[in-house]
Parts: C-alpha cells; sequence; structure tokens
C-alpha cells in the first residue's frame, strides 16, 4: 500500500506554510533575540505569535480537515510527537501562583495534546510519542507504517512544541544555544535556537492531484552517548540508508537533502559526514532551521512540509547565515536552485543516538 502526504499546514515563527517558504527563498531569519528567559544573556528563540497552544492546534487541524476530502477524522488515527507535550501550561501556572499545588500532572503530561484535540474532532483513535527532537519524525515513520500494512486510511500527523523556560533553560546550561540567528554548516557556528511550532500532515492511501508520496522511512538508535552524535555518523548514515531501501531508491534518486542541522558543533560536523559518506553525487543540502530554529519535536513535521513545498515549487532552499562552509565536501547553496526536484530526504535526529529519515518525492 503507497502513503500520500495529501493536506498539511503549520505554524511557526515565520508563520504559516506560505510565510515559512517565503522567508526560506528570502533567506529571512524569524529568530528573535530574547533578554526575558535567560538573566545573564540573550538568546537566540524561535517565537510564534498566538496566545494558547491548544487554539493553534484546534485552528490547524481544521484547515486540514477543511482542505481534505474528508467531512470529519471519525475515521482518522492521531498521532501526534511532541517533546514537552503540556510543560508550557504547567510552567505558566507555576510562574504565575509560585506555587505547584495547582498543577495537575494528569493536564499536563505527553497526551494532553492529543486528547485535546480528540475531544473536539473525535478522531478514531490516538497516539502520542515523545522522541526528543525526531517525536513527529517518528509519528511519520510511524505512519508511513500503518499504512503500508493497510491499518489505516487516514492517518493525522501532528508535531507540536511550545517554548518554555525548562528546555530554553536546559539547552543553555548544556553550552549549545546562540545568542543570535544561527548559522548551520558555518565554522562559526555557536549553537541552535530553541523555538516552537505547530505543523500538521494529512497522510492517506489514497492519492489526489495534489499529494507528494511519502515514500520512505528510516530509523536508527547508535546509544553512542546522552546528547552526542556518534563521531563516525553510523547512526545517522543508518537512518539515512534504511530510508533510501525502503522507497526503492538509490542515493542517486536524491535530490535534495533537509538537513537536521542545528548549527551546533556536533551535530553540524556528524551529519556532515554522513552525508559525504553516503552520497556519492553532488546532491544539495541545507538546513532550514537557520529561519524556523529548532522547533524541537515539532521539527520533523515542519521539515517534511518544507520538503513538500521544496518539491512543488520546484526550488532547493538556499542556506541562510552561511559564511565560512566547515565540510566543503558537501553541496550546500548559498542561493536558491531551480530545477525538478524528485526525492527529498529529511533527517531528525535526536539526544540518546536516536535517528529518523523521511523521503516524500513525486507521485508515479
Amino acid at each position: 500500500m503507497n502513503a500520500y502526504i495529501n493536506n498539511y499546514e503549520l505554524l511557526c515563527d515565520a508563520g504559516d506554510t506560505k510565510s515559512l517558504m517565503e522567508a526560506i527563498y528570502a533567506k529571512k531569519s524569524a529568530i528573535t533575540v530574547d533578554k526575558n528567559y535567560l538573566k545573564d544573556r540573550t538568546a537566540g528563540l524561535g517565537i510564534m505569535q498566538y496566545t494558547n497552544i491548544f487554539d493553534v492546534l484546534e485552528d490547524i487541524a481544521q484547515k486540514v480537515l477543511d482542505a481534505s476530502n474528508l467531512d470529519n477524522f471519525h475515521n482518522t488515527l492521531l498521532i501526534l510527537g511532541s517533546s514537552v507535550g503540556g510543560m508550557q501550561e504547567c510552567e505558566n501556572i507555576f510562574y504565575t501562583e509560585k506555587n505547584y499545588k495547582n498543577i495537575d500532572p494528569n493536564r499536563y503530561s505527553m497526551n494532553v495534546l492529543t486528547e485535546h484535540l480528540d475531544k473536539k474532532f473525535g478522531f478514531y483513535d490516538i497516539r502520542a510519542l515523545s522522541t526528543a527532537c525526531t517525536s513527529s519524525a517518528n509519528a511519520l515513520v510511524l505512519a508511513k507504517r500503518l499504512i503500508d500494512v493497510d491499518a489505516y486510511e487516514n492517518i493525522l500527523v501532528v508535531g507540536a512544541d511550545g517554548l518554555c523556560y525548562s528546555t530554553v533553560l536546559g539547552f543553555s546550561a548544556l553550552g549549545v544555544l546562540s545568542d543570535k540567528a544561527c548559522r548551520p554548516f558555518d565554522k562559526e557556528r555557536n549553537g541552535m535556537n530553541v523555538a516552537e511550532a505547530v505543523a500538521m500532515l494529512l497522510v492517506q492511501n489514497t492519492k489526489t492531484s495534489s499529494s507528494i508520496a511519502l515514500k520512505g522511512v528510516g530509523a536508527s538508535s547508535d546509544a553512542y552517548h546522552m546528547t552526542n552524535p556518534d563521531p563516525e555518523a553510523l547512526g545517522a548514515i543508518s537512518s539515512m540508508k534504511a530510508a533510501i531501501e525502503d522507497a526503492g531508491l538509490h542515493t542517486n534518486d536524491i535530490d535534495y537533502v533537509n538537513a537536521h542541522g542545528t548549527a551546533t558543533l556536533a551535530n553540524d560536523k556528524v551529519e556532515s559526514l554522513a552525508i559525504e559518506k553516503l552520497f556519492d553525487h553532488n546532491v544539495y543540502v541545507s538546513s532550514t532551521k537557520a529561519i524556523t530554529g529548532h522547533t524541537l519535536g515539532a521539527a520533523g513535521a515542519v521539515e517534511a512540509i518544507v520538503s513538500c513545498e521544496t518539491i512543488k515549487r520546484s526550488l532547493i532552499p538556499p542556506q541562510t547565515g552561511l559564511k565560512n562552509q566547515e565540510n566543503e565536501n558537501i553541496n550546500i547553496p548559498k542561493k536558491s536552485v531551480q530545477m525538478k526536484v524528485r526525492n527529498v530526504i529529511s533527517n531528525s535526529f535526536a539526544f540518546g543516538g536516536n535517528n529518523a529519515s523521511i523521503i516524500v518525492g513525486e507521485c508515479e
């Protein structure tokens, strides 16, 4: 059974899908230099314009439903990937009331976002995944595998993470948080930007006139270190190879790699090495996190949408912020490249060596 991405929408710091793609091609970063989250320094953060993440979830789900061939979601599986779940609301209570007594753990668990959507739309069933920064990428992996075995006809994949003090302070403590807009793959990069987003993709077993095929998925766990990737890039290579094999493709069938590209010293070095080792042709590579920041558990879904738009527009995204490329053996364009894009591989890598890669491409 074939899987197709038929509708999608998102909201991030750069806006909706249309606004995000315009920002990517204009190389206009949406990162804000913030002075509020950290006491002693500034932080480059990707901040959405919204009041309540639950309202954003409802709004985007309704837009995806309205654009679909469905009357409702009653025959649709919901799979949501998030790294923080309801932590944002939990923090709001704590910082407002200066007390933990009114924090109900059952209301702010990883499942709270799926349960909220289910109450509004009445899904056939719901699932929540949390694998850190691969959460929504792994939701797409699961969605394709379920479509492959004809378990479901319709699956709504959601990636959602709101900005939290816990995540900002955590990444700051690790020494990987940049004080300005990040610069993936640059020699002078100094860290990542924590960001927030909600992104949704409707994956179905039937093709429409606007479908993008979800051709292949791959996952791996190198378990090298709690936070750092395997320096030999074995996990990243394994993940991409698995996706290519699942799609029935060869490495030279991939025209663009939407890289994980967080702009941390460790990730970009290892991911560059993985791409250099795996691909024997001059495949284009860029990271759109220079525009959005790292939307954590939502990143896989956000960048799957970017990958779909890349194919539809026949336009390779340029690398924003790149001045001095570290690994010159990979092909990173500084300007948009107009060309027919057959297949895109999108990477998401997480702490603990949890890796996921998806391939989207033209429908045959």
